[in-house]
Formats: structure tokens, C-alpha cells, sequence
């Protein structure tokens, strides 16, 4: 007998869907009688051929990228793109502008860094992270080749309400809300994330590149660090993360099956709605410390009237079959994660609990 399954709010590696998990299950050791597993095929052969350009083509497909950008599939996660696509965009000289709203702009500014000339045109360091920069706020200079933005924080549960508009391409780091919301594609040049929060398991990067971005740009780094040579190769430069892009491919299904993009972002709004209306309603005993216009419908944070309360909750909650609940080590609090595959029924058990919570402790 296997255990009951738990509502996981984790910021990632996050909940799949369990029809997904199922399919997965079923084929793993011996795909489609072939008397292998796909983990065991060559990645050369016509199996995984298929699989690989079929999760391709759906993200394509769902995410409503125009043809003249490339998606690419690369191991190491969004971590590694920080470095990544400085290295490739600043090849040719210029700036790079970033828009630093929490913990994970700051580290890909820094390490962009590394890579060539970056600047911070708006910090929000000052107010602790708790909005995202108007569009009067962005100053991008004369030099800069792209704006970067990191456009949902994971940590500090923030998003951009709307994209920036300026006069040089945007670059994004979408991770943690990777589509849930549609975006307006003509102003950006490249759109990133790792896949182990909406769309897969962690392990890799869903890339997406305009081509025209990478025209005569001769990055001074190994090969595997160069777009260019991943879009020549079809994201088969190397042995690629097989099991990372089968998954994504199943997930990618079970998002066009229930209605792609328009239905994840309706549900996403929704259940972000039920949370902070369960917050806002608390009469200040849950609180979300961000400036409402810029509250994330991906990652909720909440506070409590103290820490030993919030560490109890997270217990109680964890016994309540509500895992993944405690709040990120630096700033601390609680988060509920609210992916494409949380049902609202886990929301609805949360929100049930927080009640609960509520009258049982509030003295």
C-alpha cells in the first residue's frame, strides 16, 4: 500500500501531475514493448528522436513563440544561464541591464557579470524586495543590449504586473511562472527558465532564442556554452538530459489537453485568488509583505503574528498532508507554490487549514 499523497507546495522540485507521474510509471522499464527502457536507448535512435522533437514542437506550440525563435533544451538549469547568456549576448560588445527585484536577478546579474559589462538600472534592495520597478523606473542607457528581468521571484513572491516596455530586447528569467501567462514575444530576444517548477522535473533549462539575436557573435567559451551551436545541433550538441525532456514532453500534453496556456493562466489566477483572499481576510493575522500590485499568483508568501507560530504551522501543516510550506532560509516566513499542476483542491485544503490554524491559536 503506498502512502497518501500529499498537496505539495514546494518551490521546486514541485508537484507533477499525478496522471503524468502515472504514464511514467507504466512505460519507464519497458517502453512501448520494446524490452528496454527509454533511460537505456541511444538518444540517436528513432525512440527518443521522436520524443525530443515532440516536446519541442509543443513547447513551441503552448508557449506561442514566433518561428524565428529556437527552443533549446540545456542541462544545468536556470542557474547556468546567468552566465550563459551574457557570455553569448555581450560576445559582441555592450552592456547588459538588469532590473534587480529580488535574490534571483541579483545572482544572474553577478554572474553575468563574469562575462561582460552589466549594470543595475533599478535595485529594489532598499524596500526589501517587495514590489517590482514601474515603467517609469527602468533608465536602460544608450550601451545596453538588453534589459534582463527576473519576471516572478521565487523567494520574495513578486512578479512584474506588466512587461517592461523599452527601447532595447528584453531577456527573462520566467522559471517559476513558465507558462502561466502568455508573453508579448515581439519584445524579447530571449526567454529562460528551469523546468522543475511547471513543467518537469529538475535536471535542465527550457530555452527559447530569437536567431537574428545570435547573428555574428562569436562567444569565447567551450562549445556547450554557445547557443549557436545548440540551435545548429537541435539541442543534440551532447548526450541530452533524456529522462528531463521525456518528462517535459508528457507534461507539455497534459497542459494542450486542458487547454494550453489561456486555461493554466485562468487557474492560476484563481488560486491565487482563494490564498490571498483567505490572507486578506485574516484580519492581519496572515499577512503578505508585498506591495499588492506586484503579489506573484505563483508563489504566495505569508507571515504570522511570530516565527514559533509560522514553525508550527509548517508542521502542522506537513501532519495535515500540506507539505513544502516553510518560507526560503533568507527570508523565512511561509510560501505556498502554486503551480500549473496544483489542483485547487490543495488550495482549498490549505486555505481549510489556515482557518483552523487561526482559531485554534489566536489568543
Amino acid at each position: 500500500m503506498s502512502a497518501p499523497r500529499l498537496h505539495n507546495f514546494s518551490a521546486g522540485p514541485s508537484t507533477l501531475p499525478l496522471e503524468v507521474l502515472e504514464e511514467a510509471r507504466d512505460e519507464l522499464v519497458d517502453h512501448h514493448g520494446s524490452g528496454m527502457s527509454l533511460l537505456e536507448m541511444s538518444h540517436r535512435g528513432g525512440p527518443f528522436e521522436a520524443i525530443h522533437e515532440e516536446a519541442l514542437g509543443l513547447a513551441m506550440e503552448l508557449s506561442g513563440a514566433p518561428a524565428d525563435f529556437e527552443p533549446l533544451v540545456i542541462q544545468g538549469g536556470a542557474t547556468l544561464q546567468f552566465a550563459m547568456l551574457a557570455a553569448n549576448l555581450l560576445a559582441g560588445g555592450g552592456e547588459g541591464a538588469y532590473a534587480v527585484t529580488g535574490v534571483w536577478a541579483d545572482k544572474a546579474m553577478q554572474d553575468g557579470a563574469r562575462h561582460g559589462r552589466v549594470t543595475a538600472v533599478w535595485d529594489g534592495g532598499a524596500e526589501h524586495y517587495r514590489r517590482a520597478p514601474g515603467p517609469d523606473e527602468l533608465a536602460v542607457g544608450p550601451e545596453a543590449r538588453y534589459l534582463h528581468i527576473t519576471s516572478n521571484e521565487t523567494i520574495g513572491g513578486i512578479r512584474y504586473p506588466d512587461w517592461p516596455q523599452v527601447d532595447v530586447p528584453l531577456v527573462a528569467d520566467v522559471s517559476s511562472e513558465f507558462m502561466s501567462r502568455p508573453l508579448p514575444w515581439e519584445r524579447f530576444d530571449l526567454v529562460y527558465g528551469g523546468v522543475q517548477k511547471n513543467l518537469g522535473p529538475a535536471g535542465m533549462a527550457l530555452v527559447f532564442v530569437r536567431r537574428s539575436a545570435l547573428a555574428d557573435l562569436e562567444p569565447a567559451v567551450a562549445s556547450y556554452l554557445r547557443y549557436d551551436v545548440h540551435v545548429a545541433a537541435r539541442s543534440l550538441h551532447n548526450t541530452p538530459p533524456v529522462f528531463s525532456i521525456w518528462m517535459l514532453g508528457k507534461v507539455l500534453r497534459w497542459m494542450r489537453a486542458r487547454g494550453g496556456l489561456a486555461a493554466m493562466e485562468a487557474a492560476a489566477e484563481a488560486r491565487a485568488a482563494m490564498l490571498y483572499a483567505a490572507i486578506d481576510t485574516s484580519d492581519g493575522w496572515y499577512r503578505a509583505p508585498v506591495d499588492p500590485a506586484s503579489r506573484s499568483v505563483t508563489n504566495i508568501v505569508f507571515r504570522l503574528p511570530d516565527t514559533a507560530l509560522e514553525d508550527r504551522f509548517v508542521a502542522e501543516a506537513q501532519a495535515a498532508g500540506l507539505a513544502g510550506l516553510k518560507g526560503h532560509r533568507s527570508v523565512g516566513g511561509c510560501r505556498a507554490s502554486l503551480y500549473n499542476a496544483m489542483p485547487m483542491v490543495g488550495v482549498e485544503s490549505l486555505v481549510g487549514f489556515m482557518e483552523r490554524f487561526r482559531k485554534a491559536n489566536d489568543r
